[in-house]
């Protein structure tokens, strides 16, 4: 897959997810679902997830056999952020916390399934070569 079908893909995905998110707090009016800053949370978990495919992507164009490496490498990066983020919002805003872990790690969930889609996608076209 190209960097720029994945990019069409990836805005198609987020458009479904912002609508989707944008219509929760409607459908349940009575209950608080998402955390008072939610799209900090959703722009960065967006950020980071379209700049670890960007890194895999030049990886395994480069070379194949190093783009196991770049998969780990990206898989860790994003991992290490998302972590130093975790920390530095719960410092930054008092709140509930079990909302925060919810809400982050839903998302997380959602753009983390949706890389691997994607890079299994890339790694089933390689070896139909």
């Amino acid at each position: 897959m190209t960097l720029t079908k994945f990019t069409s893909i990836y805005f198609i995905f987020v458009g479904i997810l912002i609508a989707i998110i944008a219509v929760l707090p409607n459908i349940f009016p009575e209950k608080q679902i998402l955390v008072k800053n939610f799209w900090v949370i959703f722009g960065f978990m967006a950020g980071i997830t379209y700049i670890a495919y960007m890194l895999v992507a030049i990886g395994i164009k480069r070379d194949p056999e190093v783009g196991v490496m770049a998969i780990m490498g990206s898989i860790a990066v994003k991992m290490i952020f998302c972590m130093a983020f975790v920390l530095v919002y719960s410092i930054k805003a008092k709140g509930n916390g079990l909302l925060f872990a919810l809400n982050f790690f839903s998302v997380y969930l959602l753009f983390t399934a949706f890389e691997i889609y994607c890079l299994l996608r890339n790694l089933r076209h390689q070896n139909l070569k």
